[in-house]
């Protein structure tokens, strides 16, 4: 019983309110507009409680984004969104994964259930431009040569899903906010998805709950880099 106790806080109330109330609004909105593709629901479930599990800086976060990645993948690939599905399968899944063993290796003052935030450089942001256009670009050609629905957002989304997950594997408190942005483009191009198939609504709802996730968690990166650079 005192190890529930301490696991429960662990959490904020904040955080404890935003993961149920992200969960029962995902089960709602899929009861609502779906009710039959159950992979849609398993993975929205995983990629919320991934994305609080992140806020905290938590490794065991990101080896959960590896699941909803390849679950988002297989499911991007029901709508012929290739470019999703070829972004999270090879490329947000492998860099999760790297993520999940940097975070690991690098926990703040021997806590393996925080990462130690990491500053970059100007030189190395200046490399994630440059290495960012080349994978856009290099993309675009490639979705095109899939017919990739939504051509131009997709390809908007891989250049989002890139500053993401290269942030996320630096350790970068502005991994989330990037995220963020991401989510932005999925709820466009959902929101396009949707106008053919109504079932689609629940996706666009689950990625309006992944943003507001994502912006808690910059916010408590945050409060967590001043935290550590004051410690």
């Amino acid at each position: 019983m005192d190890r529930l106790v301490l696991k429960l806080k662990y959490f904020t109330k904040t955080e404890i309110t935003l993961w149920v109330g992200s969960v029962l609004l995902i089960i709602v909105s899929f009861y609502t507009f779906d009710k039959t593709n159950y992979l849609t629901l398993i993975a929205s479930l995983i990629g919320v409680t991934s994305l609080i599990f992140n806020a905290k800086g938590n490794p065991f976060g990101q080896f959960l984004m590896v699941i909803f990645s390849i679950l988002y993948g297989i499911i991007s690939f029901t709508f012929a969104y290739y470019g999703e599905m070829i972004t999270y399968l090879g490329m947000t899944a492998p860099m999760a994964l790297f993520a999940l063993i940097s975070w690991l290796r690098n926990p703040y003052n021997g806590n393996k259930a925080e990462v130690k935030v990491n500053h970059l450089s100007i030189k190395e942001i200046i490399f994630m431009l440059v290495l960012t256009i080349i994978i856009t670009v290099a993309f675009y050609y490639i979705l095109e040569a899939f017919n990739t629905t939504n051509l131009v957002p997709s390809t908007i989304s891989v250049t989002t899903s890139f500053f993401a997950v290269y942030l996320t594997f630096r350790r970068s408190a502005y991994f989330a906010l990037a995220y963020a942005a991401n989510d932005i483009v999925l709820i466009i191009l959902w929101i396009m998805a949707t106008m053919s198939k109504i079932t689609y609504l629940s996706v666009v709802i689950c990625f309006i709950i992944f943003f507001i996730n994502d912006i808690y968690g910059f916010i408590s990166w945050l409060k967590m880099k001043k935290r550590q650079s004051i410690n």
